[in-house]
């Protein structure tokens, strides 16, 4: 059995993770909140190859001129994140794994876009909008409409 597995709230949509997940954080940009109803979305990272649907399939939703996320199509949990700036690599819902507790988000961006009422409790590094070098985008050019490739 996978030790990486996951889905939606219905069931409808199960995954498997081929390798452990990587570059955990919590993104407070106005498209996650108004996706997920939420104040803040939890992702974590792996290869675009080792990301497995085992059961149903995606929907799929362009919801920037960079992104399309991947969601459940009967519940609508929203399952995946795909940048075009990082076209080897796929971010998933933490919250959706079966034991989403053995992934720890480790830094904050799009912090301009908290909402006022929503106060982070961690200590965890906290970004305006994107990390500083984040892979794929041109160096000073971290605005939505503004992302090119490196």
């Amino acid at each position: 059995m996978n030790e990486w597995t996951g889905g939606c709230a219905c069931g409808a949509v199960r995954y498997a993770l081929g390798s452990q997940p990587f570059d955990a954080g919590y993104c407070h940009c106005r498209m996650c909140q108004r996706t997920s109803g939420a104040p803040v979305m939890a992702f974590a990272t792996v290869l675009i190859d080792e990301f497995h649907i085992i059961e149903g399939h995606l929907a799929l939703r362009r919801s920037s001129d960079f992104g399309e996320r991947g969601f459940c199509g009967a519940c609508g949990t929203p399952l995946t994140m795909h940048v075009k700036h990082q076209p080897d690599t796929i971010d998933f819902t933490i919250a959706t794994l079966d034991a989403p507790e053995r992934v720890v988000p480790r830094f904050h961006i799009w912090c301009a876009s908290s909402i006022g009422w929503f106060e982070i409790a961690d200590k965890q590094p906290r970004h305006a909008r994107f990390r500083p070098n984040t892979v794929g985008l041109t160096a000073g050019r971290a605005e939505p409409g503004d992302i090119t490739r490196d």
